[in-house]
């Protein structure tokens, strides 16, 4: 096009646009559809009438016109307008969560504009049409402010002219188109990570390159590497960092261990799983005169060595957390901190920062100190190790293992008389060969020995808490950092409550004080009855999940009123921001910038959310791939959860998690009773209900999306 011609369009659309602005201002009230606006504007020749669409969109974008539901518009003078995230359930749909909004936002696909799962956007909020009674608030993007991600992993399919990359996320529901220059050499098959290089527009995949090649698929290395690609964790340590690492001096100075309380020659050890390599955490135990018991948590003094606006101090923070794969560590920090100098061995003086309490024989704490320690620890126990000195009563150092378990037990039982919640949840394991097959799926079982270690742990985190928000008199308290669960929404409770009374379980919520109570109770009613899991199951969905803040807020599931992270920083970040601050107000330190730590407490909270769904796909990609020589096998059931598509099962024998699609039943039609978490048939009438034991067959497995299929065999 020349320059005449490219000014002229240019100048015929600015005079649409403006037609089109001067017309809805002067029409506020009513809506049009694009005939109307044709009619209504006058536009005769082609190009005006092909331009109008282009031009409406580019302003429902720039919010001068709105677009309603119908695909009518009308003036936005009393548009209103919100910044959310999107949350893409499926490929229909998406919602938008906002802060701004009590409800979530219901976007429909073609409504994204082209936003992806992550995106930060600004939504038009479509106006309620009462008459239709609306579940929930209708809206449409119309800006992208900032991309989560331009990164995905997934299998790239070669064709004579051109690739597509198939992304692995479930909410990434774009297949990528790559240039034939642009694949890096890349097999057909094979596991890559893409880089997106243009974003969609309408109707069209994005454009993207291949930035790595991982190799084959369904290889173990290659699909947890996928993994950690999938969910932007890396895959080693830049060089600075190691060298940086590999520079801290290992000998302790003299004078370092003089300027600590020193409790080398207290009785010390450390309780681990068989296979842990760092040990962050110890205990030592000894009876004072007055008849009761000194005992110190002991934990690696990580922020000694781990100083702030170090190369290190930034890679942990950008991390904020170690992930624990099925069968590998993404650690936070570099190995010679988190396996050697900050790994309390046995037989070795380590650097420790404690909290220390006298406790009488019933667990009721009658002193606490805080501070600076240097400890060596005289064993190195698994947690089987003291689970038979428990049982059998006999053994090294029984007679104080067996005094600590008495004490955590006060500890607990006092917890719960104060509301904690009671809900025990089942995790798997597995038992792979060299080359990280699954050989088998075992449930992981909570013995006393690690209830031990974790109500001491507890213990730590809580005293730490309330110390330092009390410690200064007055309303300006000192800027901590604290773990918080909030209430749950009275919205899950109800309907918990509803569906409980189906089974004749009465849960009275009128006084949110005695909601814990209620819980533990349901709980205890229901153990070992059929109902058993489908309401533990509901019950632990109602609860809200737990975060980082600086607001010191109750802690609802463990009934603290203050709690903190203090125990394992050579895992979590916000454990190294508890000790940095938990030092400085012992050394008398003034209350230092809420906002600062605040970011940090988001940014915290975001990657352990992050590291939580990248443990769950490794884990359901070692199930499926567990389950795949397992095809038109049978197996006994519990009906986990309903959706408007299928119905999912996990397995009792196996604890894998499986879908029966609703389309593959053919005997009816099945519709979604949502509220009461059940499908109806249409014909009839049979029900099938969260809870229900039901017979499967293995019908298919699909390592790539790691997926089970069943089919119900009654």
């Amino acid at each position: 096009m020349s320059k005449k011609n490219k000014k002229a369009s240019e100048a015929n659309t600015n005079e649409i646009k403006d037609r089109i602005l001067t017309f809805f201002k002067n029409s506020k009230k009513n809506a049009f559809s694009i005939k109307e606006l044709i009619k209504k504007l006058n536009l005769k020749k082609k190009d005006q009438k092909s331009e109008l669409s282009e031009n409406l969109n580019d302003l429902v974008k720039k919010g001068s016109i709105m677009r309603l539901k119908n695909g009518s518009f009308k003036s936005a003078s009393d548009a209103k307008f919100i910044t959310g995230t999107v949350d893409y359930v499926s490929p229909r749909f998406a919602y938008i969560i906002s802060p701004d909004s009590e409800e979530d936002i219901y976007v429909s696909a073609n409504k994204l504009g082209n936003a992806l799962d992550g995106d930060t956007v600004r939504v038009l909020l479509y106006p309620i049409d009462r008459k239709r009674r609306e579940k929930r608030p209708e809206g449409e993007v119309v800006e992208i402010i900032e991309r989560r991600r331009d990164e995905f992993v997934g299998k790239i399919e070669l064709n004579p002219r051109f690739a597509f990359v198939v992304c692995d996320g479930k909410k990434m529901h774009y297949d990528i188109f790559i240039p034939l220059e642009k694949i890096n050499n890349a097999k057909h098959g094979e596991k890559v990570v893409v880089k997106i290089l243009e974003w969609p527009t309408k109707d069209k995949n994005p454009v993207g390159e291949v930035v790595q090649v991982l190799g084959k698929a369904g290889e173990n290395d290659v699909e947890m590497h996928a993994i950690m690609a999938e969910f932007g964790l890396p895959m080693e340590f830049p060089k600075a960092v190691l060298r940086e690492a590999e520079a801290i001096p290992t000998e302790i100075p003299k004078e370092e261990i003089a300027k600590r309380r020193d409790f080398r020659d207290i009785l010390t050890f450390t309780i681990d799983p068989f296979d842990a390599k760092d040990f962050d955490d110890a205990l030592s135990i000894r009876k004072l005169d007055n008849g009761n018991w000194e005992v110190g948590v002991h934990i690696a003094d990580v922020t000694h060595y781990v100083k702030p606006d170090s190369i290190i101090e930034k890679e942990g923070y950008n991390r904020a957390t170690s992930v624990y794969l099925v069968d590998r560590v993404v650690p936070m920090l570099p190995e010679k901190l988190s396996n050697e100098l900050c790994s309390l061995r046995p037989n070795e003086d380590k650097l420790t920062f404690s909290a220390v309490f006298e406790l009488d024989k019933d667990g009721h704490v009658k002193d606490e100190w805080y501070g600076k320690t240097v400890i060596h620890s005289n064993r190195r126990f698994t947690y089987e190790e003291v689970q038979q000195i428990i049982e059998e009563k006999q053994g090294d150092y029984a007679e104080e293992i067996l005094v600590l378990n008495q004490l955590a037990h006060k500890l607990r039982e006092d917890r719960f008389k104060k509301g904690a919640i009671g809900f025990e949840t089942v995790e798997v394991k597995f038992r792979l060969d060299e080359k990280g097959k699954p050989l088998e799926v075992v449930p992981k079982i909570r013995k006393d020995a690690h209830k031990l270690i974790e109500d001491f742990m507890l213990l730590a985190n809580r005293k730490v808490a309330e110390y330092v928000r009390f410690m200064k008199k007055g309303k300006e308290k000192n800027t901590m950092v604290y773990r918080i669960h909030e209430h749950p929404s009275t919205e899950k409770l109800n309907a918990l409550a509803i569906f409980a009374k189906k089974f004749g379980h009465q849960l009275n919520l009128s006084d949110e004080h005695q909601v814990a109570n209620q819980l533990n109770k349901l709980v205890e009613d229901i153990e070992g009855l059929p109902e058993q899991n489908v309401l533990q199951s509901l019950a632990i969905r109602s609860m809200a999940k737990a975060r980082y803040s600086t607001e010191p807020e109750i802690h609802f599931g463990l009934a603290y009123k203050h709690y903190t992270h203090f125990t394992s920083p050579i895992r979590r970040y916000p454990d190294m921001m508890v000790h940095r601050l938990l030092e400085h107000y012992l050394n008398g330190g003034k209350s230092v910038e809420k906002d600062y730590y605040e970011e940090k407490c988001i940014h915290s909270s975001e990657m352990e959310k992050r590291a939580a769904d990248a443990e769950r796909a490794s884990i359901k990609y070692k199930q499926v791939e567990y389950m795949k020589d397992m095809v038109e096998k049978e197996f006994e059931g519990i009906v986990s959860g309903v959706m408007e598509y299928g119905i999912f099962v996990e397995i009792i024998e196996t604890k894998c998690e499986g879908m029966v699609r609703l389309s593959e039943l053919e005997d009816d039609f099945y519709e979604l009773d949502e509220q009461n978490f059940r499908v109806i048939g249409k014909k009839n009438k049979r029900i099938i209900t969260l809870g229900d034991h039901v017979q499967v067959k293995v019908k298919k497995t699909d390592l790539f999306k790691r997926t089970i299929d069943l089919s119900l065999l009654s």
